[in-house]
């Protein structure tokens, strides 16, 4: 059997629920060209997604961990890939498009620099001149200006509704483009993509936490989702296994995933939504966790926050990270001829500031690091 994208649509219409984004009803793109023979609009996204540079990049720039720390914790783009897939488990329980919610999962983090959140807040810091830095406004440039791989045009030409999904990633540490229709919420897709991406990065920072040593067994108590499972399964804490370490966490995300797919069709079902319009004049988003699970979600957050996130070798990663990109950034700013020559020509187009910003926000970590070597170390001169 042959399914063209006639088919694959025609598939859509059928079988998503009412309030699911349908591709042969999207916006479109910004520059007319023909759809894939075999692939929906937002499938070809996705593809177009997979292949840039700055999806590759993110194999090597820090969720928590910098890349020289261990081969076993999740870099950005494994981060990016489990968002991806806690999104489509909850969109195809609840009838919804996992082609735009996969493909919106994967784009979202590419805009971000080198060094995680210290990164950004180095970079924001920087470039305060120019209207600072955003990894959401950066992910933006970058499929609609910086990836450069089509003749007609630049960026990727990909769908409005992925566009907004990526300019509408909202969680408690992103925040939203204002500009992009304020008014409106986003499809339910984008959505249930922002609430993955902190029940991802919920489990798998407490799995990496503890797999680091960083985060002591027997605290873990303190935490009540974390404490009913360690309860469930009689574990010891003070003899704590790596084999429960993989138990709790696959416990905790399938948990919330079971949450998240029950509270949300709760939630449609009570704001009698029927399309993608009522998704979007909601006043609240209706992709979320039940009022007892988010309360432990946000008990969780806390405790990362003070015995993870703020750990003295993590804050210290964070003063590095810092130093080596204002000294670099500094380096370029007063040599641009040092950049490469595809970015002296950026910045005669869009200003040193803007130019050198967009250039390092594309650094993995192990490129940060050694072109500070090669900036700043008298022994290498190439």
């Amino acid at each position: 059997m042959l399914l063209d994208r006639s088919q694959l649509e025609s598939r859509e219409i059928a079988n998503l629920a009412p309030y699911a984004a349908r591709s042969v009803e999207s916006r479109g793109r910004s520059f007319d060209e023909p759809e894939s023979e075999f692939r929906t609009a937002f499938q070809k996204d996705r593809d177009r997604v997979v292949h840039t540079t700055a999806f590759r990049r993110l194999e090597y720039k820090t969720q928590v961990f910098v890349n020289d720390e261990g081969d076993h914790y999740r870099t950005r783009l494994t981060h990016t890939l489990e968002v991806a897939q806690v999104a489509k488990a909850i969109c195809r329980a609840l009838g919804a498009n996992e082609d735009l919610a996969e493909t919106i999962a994967l784009a979202h983090d590419l805009g971000h620099p080198p060094f995680g959140h210290a990164g950004e807040a180095s970079l924001n810091h920087l470039a305060a001149s120019e209207g600072g830095f955003d990894h959401n406004k950066q992910s933006l440039r970058i499929v609609t200006q910086l990836e450069r791989r089509y003749p007609n045009f630049d960026g990727l030409n990909l769908t409005w509704e992925t566009l907004e999904g990526i300019m509408k990633h909202e969680t408690e540490y992103d925040l939203p483009d204002g500009n992009w229709e304020p008014h409106k919420r986003p499809t339910l897709e984008a959505q249930v993509v922002n609430l993955a991406d902190e029940m991802a990065y919920n489990a798998h920072d407490l799995d990496d936490g503890l797999r680091a040593g960083i985060l002591d067994p027997r605290s873990l108590h303190e935490v009540t989702a974390v404490s009913r499972i360690v309860s469930a399964f009689d574990m010891d804490l003070a003899n704590f296994t790596s084999a429960d370490r993989a138990l709790l966490v696959r416990e905790l995300l399938g948990a919330s995933i079971m949450d998240a797919i029950r509270a949300t069709h709760e939630q449609v079902s009570d704001a009698n939504v029927h399309s993608v319009d009522d998704v979007r004049n909601q006043t609240s988003p209706l992709a979320t966790l039940g009022e007892r699970a988010n309360t432990e979600a946000k008990e969780l957050k806390t405790f990362l926050y003070a015995n993870l996130y703020r750990h003295h070798r993590q804050i210290r990663m964070a003063r590095k990270a810092d130093r080596l990109l204002r000294e670099i950034f500094e380096a370029y700013l007063a040599s641009p001829e040092m950049l490469p020559s595809e970015w002296q020509h950026a910045v005669q187009a869009r200003g040193i500031v803007r130019a050198v910003t967009d250039y390092m926000a594309g650094f993995t970590d192990r490129f940060a690091n050694e072109e500070y070597r090669r900036l700043f170390d008298p022994g290498i001169l190439t």
